[in-house]
């Protein structure tokens, strides 16, 4: 189950070196009056919100949520069935009832098997059409970037501008496919967001379901205080059709969509410690903030600040 969310959040280290060579610069429009505007977005609390660490309370005891999944496993069906079903009906939902959200997400990616640091910002989403602000607290403060899709869905163009004495350059177009939107990144920033990760993980068990080796052990738990459904799905043999050796999802239990999935590949020695392949974990999430064009505007006098 590997989510490509999410993640996704473009770090533009080499800006400075291409910047010379970038003619692409759109000339900036007019700024609207800041009345239209949402309020600034940078604020201490989400910076306190960022260091603290996800607690992972694993074997625990957690009371049972008012409204529960279910994950019954149906007699002679593959384990994975009840967590496919379960992700199905979490899309639906998303999609019924969700417009946006904002969130601090926390990521960290291996990328060329080297695992890199991990990253923390503040984001943005909105659903329809899509787009996405993030605005980076660690390890790169201050660095930011804004897409909205194309017409019709079609890809759209990512504007970003770096942190440090590299802000002097501004906010330059790129090509959120392109080498310096996707350097330092496993995926381009279309891919970013709880709808794009419950449709991964939907892709990935429809693929899983037609192979055997499989485990799923289901329990309770909590992310920060919130109660979630936790499932562990494992394929203890490493297989071509399988793109992890374990995989963890939790989902919110009163929001009902993902908010932390991890991917670990398989041990280089049996009994070893898996290494992470990637972790994505949406903390303080807040839908329905009736996100506006301007909220995803270059010309917002709170963006690019």
């Amino acid at each position: 189950m590997r989510r490509t969310t999410e993640i996704f959040s473009p770090r533009i280290v080499a800006l400075l070196v291409a910047a010379a060579g970038m003619a692409t610069h759109s000339s900036p429009a007019t700024a609207e009056p800041a009345s239209r505007f949402t309020q600034p977005i940078y604020r201490v609390a989400l910076e306190e919100s960022a260091e603290k660490t996800p607690q992972l309370a694993s074997r625990i005891a957690v009371a049972a949520p008012a409204q529960t999944f279910d994950l019954t496993q149906r007699p002679g069906e593959h384990p994975l069935m009840p967590a496919l079903r379960m992700a199905k009906d979490v899309l639906q939902d998303f999609d019924a009832n969700v417009a946006d959200y904002s969130a601090i997400l926390r990521k960290q990616e291996r990328i060329g098997g080297e695992l890199g640091e991990e990253e923390i910002a503040y984001v943005k989403v909105r659903n329809k059409p899509f787009a996405v602000h993030m605005y980076f607290l660690r390890p790169h403060k201050g660095r930011e970037c804004l897409y909205n899709d194309g017409p019709g869905g079609a890809k759209g163009v990512l504007v970003a501008r770096d942190c440090g004495w590299k802000r002097r350059i501004g906010a330059i177009e790129l090509d959120p496919e392109g080498t310096l939107a996707m350097k330092g990144q496993k995926y381009p920033i279309m891919k970013l967001g709880l709808r794009n990760l419950t449709t991964e993980l939907i892709d990935v068990a429809n693929n899983d379901v037609n192979f055997g080796e499989c485990e799923v052990v289901v329990s309770q738990n909590k992310i920060n205080d919130r109660p979630v459904t936790q499932l562990v799905v494992t394929h203890p043999t490493p297989r071509r059709n399988f793109r992890f050796h374990k995989a963890e999802v939790f989902i919110d239990n009163e929001l009902r969509v993902p908010i932390r999935y991890a991917a670990y590949m398989w041990p280089e020695r049996p009994g070893s410690t898996p290494p992470l392949e990637e972790a994505y974990t949406y903390l303080n999430l807040k839908i329905n903030n009736g996100f506006t064009d301007a909220d995803f505007s270059k010309d917002n006098p709170e963006i690019f600040k």
